[in-house]
């Protein structure tokens, strides 16, 4: 592992823990935890949180791929946000997925992929509603959602991976918090590359040659078919340049989205401070994520 992705984990870690102090299970969500998903009980698990108010009502379905520059992170450390979520009338899958460097891209892709069967195969048993499935990702978590969205609408980027999504699926609507979607790969040591680029070397299996570099560049896959997305930053992120970037591609692919910008100069807002359950910018974020993804549903579906 590199010196940067072992700087990451204890850093996020350091400042997750600070973050989520004293925070509990609302007494609002029922949650169903440790579902494995895949052959991996370890790395390949999920929790699904409901509104006890909804009982036995099917929901709309919102799965969460966390941030963590590819290296860091679990359901464990959004698991408030994703209740919280849940308590805007969904059920929200919130899953672990196998980290780099000790599993290489695509791995986070794959696992992606299982957790959309896993809902698709449980719909009628846990009353999920299989036709409107909603995603939210953030960070590093942000462009893997974006990169598996293109996989489910790009059949010729489809074509580059030995897994294949549920024959006509694609996210309903996606959201994408402070992401990196415009990446290009500095040449050299990785260990001279900036520390994005150091992360991305334990990710890539090659370190990060220029194939793979197409691979995971989001901008060249996306077509028209790409969902309708709600993209945000804010003025403290240290990737906001990244929203205009994907926002002047979906316009010329004229994919509905929107694009928010959260934080004044008196109150700056940091990168993926939505998780933050303390924030007044963090409810009045999420809200707005899930009312755009409410537009999506029928007119008497989605409300708590």
């Amino acid at each position: 592992m590199s010196e940067a992705s072992d700087f990451m984990r204890m850093d996020a870690k350091r400042n997750d823990d600070i973050r989520d102090a004293g925070l509990t299970t609302p007494a609002d969500i029922v949650r169903l935890d440790d579902i494995p998903y895949g052959p991996d009980p370890a790395c390949q698990s999920l929790d699904l949180y409901r509104p006890r108010s909804a009982g036995g009502q099917k929901l709309p379905v919102l799965f969460s791929v966390h941030g963590g520059g590819w290296v860091y992170g679990d359901k464990e450390r959004y698991q408030y946000y994703c209740m919280s979520l849940a308590q805007r009338g969904f059920a929200v899958v919130n899953f672990t997925y196998r980290l780099a460097p000790e599993h290489k891209y695509p791995a986070p892709l794959e696992d992606t992929n299982l957790v959309v069967r896993w809902i698709l195969d449980h719909g009628e048993e846990l009353a999920l509603d299989t036709d409107h499935v909603f995603a939210v990702g953030d960070s590093a978590g942000a462009h893997l959602l974006s990169l598996y969205a293109c996989i489910c609408t790009n059949p010729a980027y489809a074509a580059e991976y030995d897994f294949a999504p549920p024959a006509g699926f694609a996210p309903t609507a996606l959201a994408l918090n402070c992401g990196n979607y415009d990446i290009s790969l500095e040449p050299g040591s990785p260990k001279t590359r900036p520390f994005t680029q150091q992360l991305l070397a334990d990710f890539l299996p090659e370190g990060g040659t220029k194939r793979e570099e197409f691979l995971i560049q989001v901008l060249r896959h996306m077509t028209p078919a790409f969902p309708p997305s709600f993209l945000m930053t804010a003025n403290g992120d240290f990737l906001k340049a990244q929203v205009p970037i994907l926002s002047a591609r979906l316009a010329e692919l004229e994919v509905p989205h929107i694009a928010r910008f959260y934080g004044t100069p008196a109150r700056p807002l940091n990168h993926v401070f939505h998780c933050d359950m303390r924030l007044e910018e963090a409810r009045l974020c999420n809200d707005e994520e899930c009312d755009f993804f409410r537009r999506f549903l029928p007119a008497a579906s989605g409300k708590e």
